[in-house]
């Protein structure tokens, strides 16, 4: 992947010395294998996450913030700060060639855990997105831990994983995730995890469509660099991450989809670059 002519955006922020009410079980990959824990014995995630917090204790935190610059930006934030640029053009072209204002989001680059407008941000969550703040949260080490537990290298793989953050941020704008809280208190935990899974596919499709365009209008992809996000697809699946956590999978407690399932619709929006295809039985909003 290259992006030396790629400039960095400048809606990034940096936090240090973050809270430290992290999860005992490590980073990005044991929150989730919490949260499928969590749904596989019927309890709601949150909760499982707030009762580890509560047994170690509260938080104490001598955080800093600051705007991401070359200055203070290690190699992989300069990278994150490009790859959100380049997503930033991309969805603003798409939405302009549709009358819409696209408005750009902010990432947040943290370590152990800091506050967001959905609560506190563990380290453990991993990478996600809160609609409250518009603000992509990134926890630094998650990729380390993608790496050494599944094997997941290069830098497309950790590109996937922002732009499919991203990707949630144009539904929010789009009024689908908005539409799916909406329905949460009249379905059932089956019927709500499959509407989750919807969510989780199109934000891969999203993902693949922003690597096609944003390669049209400046050439970054290298060979290889595709493969390296399927892989990355592949290796948050619910499917591997239950097999992972329990020895089984529970197709009802999905919440992302299979590896399947996910290598399949970014690959979708990759080959296709087109937004229109991405209506994985959630709908596309106002598009």
């Amino acid at each position: 992947m290259r992006l030396d002519d790629e400039e960095m955006s400048d809606n990034v922020e940096k936090r240090t010395g973050g809270g430290m009410r992290t999860v005992g079980i490590g980073g990005g990959i044991g929150g989730i294998i919490i949260i499928v824990l969590a749904l596989l014995f019927k309890q709601d995630p949150q909760q499982v996450m707030q009762a580890v917090q509560q047994a170690q204790g509260p938080g104490q935190s001598t955080e800093k913030s600051e705007k991401l610059t070359t200055a203070n930006a290690s190699p992989f934030e300069v990278m994150s700060a490009k790859v959100l640029n380049s997503t930033d053009r991309v969805w603003k072209q798409e939405f302009q060639q549709r009358s819409k204002t696209y408005e750009t989001p902010r990432m947040v680059l943290f370590q152990k855990g800091t506050e967001s407008g959905c609560g506190f941000a563990e380290s453990a969550m991993g990478p996600f997105y809160c609609p409250t703040d518009h603000r992509v949260y990134l926890d630094v080490s998650f990729f380390d831990e993608l790496e050494q537990q599944f094997g997941v290298k290069g830098d497309f793989s950790k590109a996937y994983v922002i732009a499919h953050e991203v990707g949630h941020h144009v539904q929010n704008l789009l009024g689908i995730s908005g539409r799916m809280q909406a329905m949460r208190s009249r379905l059932s935990e089956k019927e709500y995890n499959k509407l989750s899974v919807m969510l989780e596919l199109q934000a891969d499709f999203f993902a693949g469509v922003w690597a096609y365009r944003a390669n049209q209008i400046k050439p970054f992809l290298d060979p290889g660099d595709i493969e390296s996000g399927l892989n990355a697809a592949s290796a948050v699946g619910d499917d591997r991450l239950q097999k992972a956590a329990t020895g089984q999978v529970v197709p009802d407690a999905f919440t992302h989809g299979t590896s399947e399932q996910r290598m399949y619709w970014f690959k979708k929006g990759f080959q296709s670059g087109d937004v229109k295809q991405g209506d994985t039985g959630i709908g596309l909003g106002s598009w």
